[in-house]
């Protein structure tokens, strides 16, 4: 029996019809699905393609053992987080070996922050993947802003909350425009940053970019909001242009 194929969908920023013609039509299509999630949570991945897959379907979620609760210094964290991923990965290519393709549901782009990667590196070597790029989150959120993100020359940078304070400074002062992911309960932190990069009253908070619920504010007009998990603060590049 030939090995099954490991598909990692890009799923876009979270609406439907914003994903490829690839992406829809092998959901529409799958047999086995994976996605990630939270434990005791539907999963965003799940829900953004909720009414596509078939009734037949069989779903493989992978629940986290931990997200917020251990420290990510804490050298737990990476021991815990290993584990796991390899216990998916083995679920994932005994399906494969069988003959079996699987779906594995990414939000965004699989190859850009995705927890797809894990199962990636860790299968390519061994069996056939095919990825499927997505318009990542970030595109979605400063499209929501209506204003271009760059011009000209200018340099982005993508900074994730959870980096110390003062990096999130030092990057901040050197890009043009930036893209700053993983905000939650890092909020202050990165408030505290853009402010003393001097960026604090040019950011932009979009909250479930593309999806039901989105809204944009200028993050100075947000003061004690509390964020969620699909957030993303955007602070727009004012480069070269004719």
């Amino acid at each position: 029996m030939s090995t099954g194929t490991l598909y990692g969908v890009g799923l876009g920023p979270g609406a439907q019809d914003l994903m490829s013609v690839r992406a829809d039509r092998l959901i529409r299509s799958a047999k086995h699905v994976a996605f990630f999630r939270k434990a005791g949570r539907s999963g965003q991945a799940r829900r953004i393609v909720e009414g596509m897959l078939p009734s037949s379907a069989i779903e493989f979620p992978m629940e986290y053992p931990v997200t917020t609760e251990i420290p990510l210094s804490d050298p737990a964290y990476n021991e815990t987080l290993s584990a796991f991923y390899a216990q998916c990965t083995a679920h994932v290519k005994g399906l494969l070996d069988a003959g079996e393709d699987v779906v594995a549901l990414c939000e965004g782009d699989p190859f850009f922050y995705g927890s797809f990667m894990h199962l990636y590196t860790r299968l390519k070597d061994d069996v056939p993947v095919e990825v499927v790029p997505a318009i990542t989150g970030m595109s979605g959120a400063w499209t929501a802003t209506g204003m271009p993100v760059t011009w000209g020359d200018d340099v982005l940078s993508v900074l994730m909350g959870t980096l110390p304070e003062d990096a999130l400074v030092t990057h901040m002062r050197n890009a043009d425009a930036l893209v700053v992911m993983k905000i939650g309960r890092n909020i202050t932190k990165i408030r505290n940053a853009l402010e003393r990069a001097g960026r604090f009253d040019a950011a932009w908070l979009v909250e479930f970019a593309t999806m039901e619920g989105q809204t944009v504010t200028k993050l100075s007009e947000a003061e004690g909001k509390v964020t969620p998990y699909f957030s993303i603060i955007i602070v727009h590049g004012q480069g070269r242009r004719p």
